[in-house]
């Protein structure tokens, strides 16, 4: 009984004295939990910040995206939960303005998925260079793609996309298109081609 009671002793004044430390750390042990994702969205520091400024990509490429779907589609972050746990908020899918929902980008047709992945693209071009003064991206190479475009009397979809790199080229940026769809390399006005030939590939200049 006496070595019981001695234990029970120690035990209340180990007590004691950590209730004082554990009283003062209880902010900074609540900042450290928020931090490691122990929160009601169980979203880490690292997660949230890169989410933050995933907002800032969807937003300026939401600027490029609007032309070139007459309007139709709108980037956004999904951050909905799926069988009662969180997704880590970094998933896109786009709000369809025909229907009024929202829908996952693998629904997209071959064509608009081009659209968003190039409208993506140029907007995470638009932040970098944005929140890093020391960086330009002065010139952007952007590699087939167009030949899933729809194109309506000559025109259509491409006609849209192209009119928006053009304004990028306008703007502050060389855009080198790489394709062998005839309605683009006729709305470039300079560049080259790769022509094959029995004794290897040659280059021919194309210019106005």
């Amino acid at each position: 009984m006496k070595l019981e009671k001695a234990s029970r002793s120690v035990g209340a004044l180990r007590n004691r004295k950590l209730r004082g430390p554990r009283l003062s750390s209880g902010p900074l042990r609540g900042i450290a939990e928020a931090f490691d994702g122990q929160n009601e969205t169980r979203t880490t520091l690292e997660t949230f910040a890169i989410g933050a400024m995933f907002d800032q990509v969807l937003e300026a490429a939401n600027l490029r995206l609007d032309p070139m779907t007459s309007g139709r589609y709108r980037f956004e972050r999904d951050t909905e939960s799926i069988g009662g746990r969180s997704k880590r908020g970094l998933d896109v899918r786009v709000h369809d303005i025909e229907t009024g929902r929202a829908r996952e980008i693998i629904t997209l047709s071959g064509g608009e998925t081009f659209i968003a992945a190039q409208s993506l693209a140029l907007g995470l071009s638009d932040i970098v260079e944005m929140t890093n003064g020391t960086i330009r991206l002065d010139t952007i190479f952007i590699d087939e793609g167009f030949g899933s475009l729809d194109t309506e009397n000559d025109a259509g979809t491409l006609d849209q996309v192209l009119q928006v790199l053009q304004n990028i080229v306008g703007e502050r940026r060389a855009v080198g298109l790489i394709s062998h769809v005839p309605l683009v390399q006729q709305a470039v006005p300079n560049g080259f081609s790769v022509c094959k030939g029995v004794n290897g590939s040659r280059i021919e200049i194309r210019s106005v």
